[in-house]
């Protein structure tokens, strides 16, 4: 949306900086997940201390979720949904059975209203707190950001365009509206009953609800056998989370930057790609040695700027509308969210602002070199374009390049005399004027569509590129393979 409602390099640099930012979430997103599966599993009573090694488990963990990926994407898919729906059969029993203990001992109600009121001293002041501390529940939004970007991936209807996909845009609404409800639902019920059941000291550093609030819960309440099963279903989907960001990061990056000539060719192709994004996932475990709250702060941050930004573009977009003034405090909300994030971790900017100038730096590097490409998909001759290639087929196509100026017939005739006088043409011999206007600069690669016509006597052929040179080059080419 942003692309299109601001024109030329402005949409571009700013689509390239939200790569920036996705790039970081995304990444984050794998990364942060691989490292709390692994504090899950070192924390687990029955793992051996020898197996105390969180950033070589972490690696591991990533280098499976990447053969996956390399192996197919339908594959990942349906290891996926084991995943979920395991994960949440057994969260909806610990929820369960968490609030058949608070109902079992109602006093723990009491004593939660009672450390409100002692700490707070009045409903206002709560308020005021909680709006200071609003901005840390960022990332229980993640998962939307990743909804969105494996949208391309959701059906439609069998009449859909790519111009008007209703029915795509329908049942990603479907799958964000139950994606929010199944949150909503276990978010608000898992912090009811960790609050409530487990001593503020067991959530300190080092702890053994640090972390791990509901896996606390499942060992205490359940036992350890029953723990352990959560614990694998926890590492397994949190190992598995990365699988959504993968899935976007694979959506993103062959929509962009190929187009923009900011990336090879290649990168349009999920292996080589797969295999780029899980070394770049290395280099950040190891950057942070797999030390899930030392990612926090940028995983939030990314996040909350793609969020930000597309409030931001749906605003713009509904500014005339009755909805327009709605969607404006949306944004203020998440811009708001996003400053006090950042300002609280400043640490998130900082790598987004990494990756963000990694993306530009190689993708003007990727576009430099790129230049001397034809860049030209199709060549299209309108039917009178065409007619006047074939009319001069059997005595030879002559092009002359021509830079309009008023588009007189007075200037054509002055153009034809220089061109027959500097190339000794005689004047039987056809010649058709060829006028490339300026595109899009920006743009680098698009189709070639030549309309013919006639200025008096003069044969005419009219286009529009990015890049006059390579319209030049493709169009010849064109009518060298057509004419032979």
């Amino acid at each position: 949306m942003l692309e299109q409602l601001l024109p030329r390099w402005k949409g571009k640099t700013f689509v390239l900086c939200l790569l920036g930012f996705a790039l970081t979430d995304f990444v984050i997103t794998i990364t942060l997940s691989a490292a709390d599966a692994t504090a899950h599993i070192l924390e687990n009573p029955y793992v051996p201390k020898a197996f105390d090694h969180p950033v070589g488990i972490t690696l591991l963990l990533l280098s499976i979720l990447g053969v996956i990926f390399v192996k197919g994407f339908r594959e990942a898919v349906w290891i996926a949904l084991l995943f979920v729906s395991t994960y949440l059969v057994l969260n909806g029993i610990v929820l369960m059975v968490g609030l058949y203990e608070v109902y079992l001992h109602q006093e723990s109600i009491l004593n939660w209203r009672n450390a409100l009121l002692a700490g707070h001293s009045s409903p206002w002041m709560m308020f005021g707190v909680s709006l200071i501390l609003f901005p840390r529940l960022a990332l229980g939004l993640s998962g939307f950001e990743t909804g969105v970007a494996v949208m391309p991936m959701v059906r439609g209807d069998f009449g859909d365009t790519s111009a008007d996909p209703v029915g795509r845009i329908r049942n990603t609404q479907k799958l964000l509206l139950a994606a929010a409800l199944i949150m909503s639902v276990f978010l608000i019920g898992s912090s009811f009953i960790t609050t409530l059941l487990i001593p503020a000291e067991a959530f300190a550093e080092g702890r053994e609800a640090n972390g791990r609030a509901l896996a606390y819960l499942a060992h205490k309440y359940l036992g350890d056998k029953f723990g352990t099963l959560y614990d694998l279903s926890s590492i397994s989907i949190l190992w598995f989370a990365g699988a959504s960001a993968m899935a976007g990061l694979l959506n993103l990056v062959p929509r962009y930057l190929p187009p923009y000539g900011m990336a090879p060719e290649w990168a349009k192709a999920r292996r080589p790609l797969v295999i780029v994004f899980v070394l770049i996932t290395f280099a950040v475990t190891l950057l942070f040695q797999a030390d899930v709250d030392a990612q926090g702060g940028a995983y939030a941050t990314g996040v909350l700027f793609l969020m930000s930004s597309a409030a931001v573009a749906v605003t713009m977009a509904n500014w005339r509308t009755p909805l327009g003034r709605i969607y404006l405090l949306m944004t203020l909300v998440f811009v708001y969210t996003t400053i006090a994030n950042m300002v609280e971790r400043p640490e998130g900017i900082k790598i987004a602002s990494f990756f963000i100038a990694a993306i530009v730096v190689t993708s003007l590097l990727s576009r430099i070199i790129r230049a001397t490409e034809l860049r030209i998909h199709t060549v299209e001759l309108s039917e009178s374009a065409q007619k006047m290639i074939e009319e001069m087929h059997n005595e030879g196509v002559r092009i002359i390049a021509h830079r309009p100026d008023k588009r007189t017939l007075e200037e054509y005739d002055e153009k034809e005399r220089q061109a027959r006088e500097d190339h000794s043409l005689d004047s039987g011999e056809p010649i058709v004027f060829l006028e490339v206007s300026q595109g899009d600069a920006s743009d680098f690669s698009d189709s070639l569509i030549v309309k013919g016509m006639n200025v008096g006597r003069h044969r005419v052929l009219r286009c529009k590129s990015p890049a006059i040179p390579n319209a030049i080059a493709a169009l010849l080419l064109h009518i060298r393979d057509t004419t032979g």
